[in-house]
């Protein structure tokens, strides 16, 4: 998912962007951005897009029994 170098206002995606450049401008729609608050905005709208369609990120970790007996135990003793 190229996060960083896909424009947060248009979509447009930036073919090629090496890691050294920190702020770009868009060629479609001339916004400016930081690559780090774009990929942040992006993956946000990313993840809310996911929840609005009301899929599950990962499935619940189940913790096993005997191992929480453990950690019970351990704490118990402090």
């Amino acid at each position: 998912y190229p996060s960083s170098k896909r424009c947060f206002d248009c979509g447009h995606i930036m073919p090629k962007m090496p890691l050294n450049v920190r702020e770009w401008t868009c060629p479609e729609c001339g916004e400016t951005h930081d690559r780090d608050v774009n990929a942040a905005q992006n993956i946000l709208a990313a993840g809310l897009a996911v929840l609005a369609y009301g899929e599950a990120i990962r499935p619940a970790r189940k913790l096993n029994s005997q191992r929480e007996g453990k950690l019970q135990r351990s704490r118990k003793a402090n």
